[in-house]
């Protein structure tokens, strides 16, 4: 029995639907119920090597490749959907002496504010929800929003002050890596093939019946409005969540090989 972990936002549960709920063949796979839980729980048990199948940050992939192999199919990887550095509105924001929410240690959207602002920020790990309240409340000075929070912060009185994901392709002309999909390599190429498939699989489900999963992504949301779930889902569900393919790849290799140059990995 393989133990499976993914987030509850929109992106995974589209992605997982179908292969949770019996929806595509499983190829003789067998899984226990999966264990949902925020991306920063996911990284941790990542680095403890809890689950067989997890999605985790690839900044946390960065840490545990001796154990686990990324996965071609489920990733979210693209341009335009980084995460976004924001502050209170009309507030004027000193890095150096900023305090900044991040969403997670092991999240790659702490990891892009230590390239975008080496050795300059100080940091308040928090969960990914909570954070712009703490920014509108001036508890941090900014913070580095995900997810659903990158459709609703102006809601919240609060400004972009720079789209890091923005910052990271007009830097290096490559798309981000967000989060990806890695199995154990302890179990094996043969099996972590047809999961890799089987994943695959789901993302094409997902695509050709975009309706079938609603009641299941409602279900977990932390945003229950529809047009703000689809838009989520668009941005972050795409071809390289089929297959990251060689574009995909490369840019991951590249944010890799940028992470152990710059002794970000132990």
């Amino acid at each position: 029995m393989l133990s499976l972990g993914f987030s509850p936002c929109p992106n995974d549960t589209f992605i997982f639907h179908a292969m949770t709920h019996g929806l595509v063949g499983r190829e003789g796979l067998l899984f226990a119920e999966p264990l949902l839980a925020d991306v920063e729980t996911l990284n941790k048990w990542a680095l403890a090597g809890k689950l067989d199948v997890t999605k985790l940050s690839f900044h946390a992939l960065g840490h545990v490749l001796d154990d686990y192999v990324l996965l071609d199919s489920g990733s979210a990887l693209g341009r335009g959907c980084g995460p976004l550095l924001v502050s209170r509105q009309g507030a004027q924001m000193d890095l150096a002496r900023a305090t900044i929410a991040i969403p997670g240690q092991y999240t790659t959207a702490a990891m892009l504010l230590q390239l975008y602002a080496p050795g300059q920020v100080k940091t308040r790990v928090m969960a990914f929800d909570q954070i712009m309240d703490a920014v509108a409340r001036g508890e941090v000075d900014g913070g580095v929003i995900i997810h659903e929070s990158r459709f609703t912060y102006q809601e919240h009185g609060l400004a972009c002050v720079q789209d890091l994901g923005g910052w990271w392709e007009e830097s290096t002309n490559q798309p981000i890596p967000l989060g990806g999909i890695a199995a154990k390599r302890s179990l094996g190429p043969e099996k972590i093939s047809l999961i890799e498939n089987l994943i695959r699989d789901s993302v094409r489900y997902a695509f050709n019946s975009p309706g079938a999963s609603r009641e299941f992504i409602k279900k977990h949301s932390q945003e229950m409005e529809t047009k703000i779930i689809s838009s989520h889902i668009d941005l972050y569900v795409n071809n390289f969540s089929e297959s990251l393919g060689d574009e995909g790849h490369r840019a991951v290799d590249f944010f890799l090989g940028l992470g152990r140059e710059k002794g970000l990995f132990r």
